[in-house]
């Protein structure tokens, strides 16, 4: 079996990784940074953000491409896909924004954490049976 949906997953969020890691080459140049934050709160605020995504975007797409290996229905593995996806751009929106829109982050913590939680309960269970 090869994997067909993870890798759109995996593409998308490559793509917003690759768009928050601009954001903070681009703030680095612009307050003169060449390592850390320089103590610019900006700069910081960016670097969190991608961090965030580079933190929680790896674990949930191994679990959705173990998922997708197991044979998890396709409607599963999009809704997955979209719970992470969604749950990591509205959280760097929630997060990026000044000032910081906590709605926004708590709804993309929710989703990716709601995300993380069943992908692994259900990879456990199938392991288990």
């Amino acid at each position: 079996m090869s994997l067909t949906i993870t890798p759109l997953y995996g593409g998308l969020i490559g793509l917003l990784l690759v768009f928050l890691s601009a954001r903070v080459i681009l703030r680095m140049r612009a307050a003169h940074v060449s390592l850390g934050d320089g103590e610019d709160k900006n700069l910081l605020k960016r670097m969190r953000v991608q961090a965030n995504c580079a933190e929680y975007a790896p674990i949930g797409l191994i679990l959705l491409a173990m998922a997708e290996l197991q044979g998890a229905p396709v409607w599963v593995l999009h809704l997955l896909g979209v719970m992470l996806l969604a749950g990591r751009l509205i959280h760097a929106f929630g997060l990026g924004s000044t000032p910081q829109v906590m709605p926004m982050r708590q709804v993309g913590m929710v989703l990716t954490f709601l995300m993380l939680l069943l992908t692994a309960l259900a990879n456990i269970g199938h392991a288990l049976s």
